[in-house]
């Protein structure tokens, strides 16, 4: 196989799990449960930011939050799913 289409699976414990989310948002607290659980199993970090506090996420992302980022990159929005976070994170 070509090296250019062989995949490099990354270690979970090197990836980035972003959540933007905002105060008194309640998908964005089950999104938070989620990431937190997922992250903690994998190994990868995670962090948090809000949204109504950052005027580039907040034009990016308003109508989508809670949004998860991985390394950077939406990943989802709105609902979290574990199974997919993990199989992102190569878990």
């Amino acid at each position: 196989m070509s090296p250019l289409l062989r995949r490099t699976k990354k270690n979970p414990a090197e990836r980035v799990v972003t959540l933007v989310s905002k105060p008194g948002c309640h998908l964005c607290d089950d999104a938070r449960a989620v990431v937190a659980a997922v992250c903690a199993e994998t190994g990868a970090s995670w962090d948090e930011k809000d949204i109504t506090v950052d005027e580039e996420l907040r034009r990016a992302y308003w109508e989508q939050i809670p949004v998860v980022l991985v390394d950077g990159e939406q990943h989802t929005f709105w609902r979290v799913d574990a199974d997919r976070l993990r199989k992102e994170l190569g878990a």
